[in-house]
């Protein structure tokens, strides 16, 4: 849906937000190797503010270097994220090496998921640009999922992209029709997309959108499971409202009317945020396989759990069954509407059941896992909470999976991962798919 010219009037906020990794100087005292890149900015404001009718002084777009000296940096990337139109991440290999790139990609993302969920359109707003060409392989899943063809900003671009056509003036004029193409397609995502405002992110708590920081070659994509404990609308208690289920435990959406979208769905585009590639099943179908203690797990996995689903004898019988096993694994999120009037009345004994059926999951783990198993009461905080769960998930992955059964008797005894480097609270391998985040201090704006 295209805007009108009143809605675009009446609009101020920046078109785009320019999203790139700072290049360190070669050496001390040299040329600012990111003048380029402040180059590009301005060229690309020049063309939006050319082809649309903003007023003068609304910000066309934004970079860092617009942040002023003094200025909290953290609060003011947050809240530009948080309102702007279009994000335009700068690819290249030392992006995608990049924390700092990361934490703002995934801040735009959730934001565009959200509008997403609540109406239930596509929100793709991201805008791609080849500063430097990287190989499919290296792309990590949100990038790699992006649909987007870059042949239409012409052939030497994308064979050198845009750094390499703003450095020889030879290709001076493929590089002014890459731009003009990129600033064209900025102001026609925005204007069709329409993107609301959203809550800005806790810049300095973000995860980052491309995984933990790797050693030699970037990991695939880590698995995960999303497993969902639900009734579907033929299965329901007695009295209960349909309009919160659908014909499988996964279309269980428990923040209808609000959001209008499956919950399993948002977890599987807020996981795949952050560089998961996630699978979602029905606890109903996964509950009858047994585990084996000395087995390792095949993946780390998210337990979303409808209190509802505890009327059920049967499927309350093997929720009891999965929280006396060990499956640290397995984080349990457990989403509780308050809004829902049926829910409200029903929370004192619904919650007693649950504590009663699952008093090991209700009582273990973090703080943020235990906040979680208690009930999160909307989608927003669901988004706040879920990338802790995913992290806890995936820490006890790792730990239980580097712990093999021993080999059978005349047997070859079994390899053990080996574990290198500490990190906080664990053994993680830095190299591992599922190391904890960290921050490069390069990547700060000065």
């Amino acid at each position: 849906m295209h805007a009108s010219p009143a809605q675009r009037a009446a609009d101020h906020r920046p078109y785009f937000f320019l999203s790139y990794a700072h290049t360190p100087r070669y050496e001390r005292g040299g040329p600012d190797p990111d003048m380029w890149v402040e180059r590009l900015f301005r060229d690309l404001c020049e063309h939006v503010m050319a082809i649309t009718d903003l007023p003068r002084g609304a910000p066309a777009g934004f970079m860092d270097r617009e942040i002023r000296s003094g200025e909290g940096w953290s609060e003011r990337l947050a809240d530009v994220l948080a309102t702007c139109r279009v994000f335009v991440p700068l690819f290249s290999p030392r992006y995608f090496a990049s924390q700092m790139c990361g934490k703002e990609w995934y801040a735009f993302a959730q934001r565009a998921i959200y509008h997403e969920a609540v109406h239930d359109e596509s929100a793709e707003a991201i805008v791609p640009a080849l500063w430097v060409p990287v190989p499919p392989e290296q792309l990590p899943v949100p990038a790699e999922r992006l649909q987007f063809n870059h042949r239409d900003f012409g052939d030497r671009y994308v064979t050198d992209g845009l750094y390499g056509l703003i450095k020889l003036r030879i290709f001076e004029r493929q590089y002014e029709q890459a731009v003009y193409e990129l600033a064209k397609r900025i102001v026609h995502v925005a204007d069709t997309t329409r993107l609301g405002p959203g809550r800005p992110v806790d810049y300095r708590q973000a995860p980052s959108a491309f995984g933990p920081p790797a050693v030699g070659p970037r990991p695939g994509p880590r698995p995960l499971q999303v497993t969902v404990a639900a009734p579907t609308r033929h299965d329901l208690p007695e009295g209960r409202d349909p309009a919160y289920y659908g014909d499988h435990p996964q279309d269980w959406n428990p923040y209808h009317p609000d959001i209008a979208r499956p919950l399993a769905h948002v977890a599987e585009e807020l996981t795949r945020s952050l560089n998961y590639q996630a699978t979602v099943a029905s606890f109903d179908h996964e509950a009858h396989l047994p585990h084996d203690a000395k087995t390792p797990p095949a993946r780390p996995e998210i337990l979303l759990v409808d209190r509802w689903a505890l009327q059920d004898e049967e499927r309350c019988r093997q929720l009891a069954a999965f929280d006396a096993g060990d499956r640290p694994w397995v984080s349990v999120v457990v989403p509780w509407n308050r809004a829902d009037p049926q829910s409200r009345a029903a929370e004192a004994d619904l919650t007693e059941k649950l504590e009663a059926t699952m008093p090991v999951t209700m009582g273990q783990g973090r703080a943020a896992s235990r906040a979680a198993a208690r009930g999160v009461p909307s989608m927003e905080a669901f988004g706040q909470i879920l990338p802790q769960i995913v992290e806890a998930a995936a820490q006890q992955y790792l730990r239980r999976a580097a712990v093999y059964p021993p080999a059978p008797a005349g047997g070859t005894p079994t390899a053990r991962p080996r574990l290198r480097g500490p990190l906080p609270n664990e053994f993680t391998p830095r190299s591992s798919p599922f190391a904890p985040d960290a921050e490069d201090p390069d990547d700060h704006p000065s």
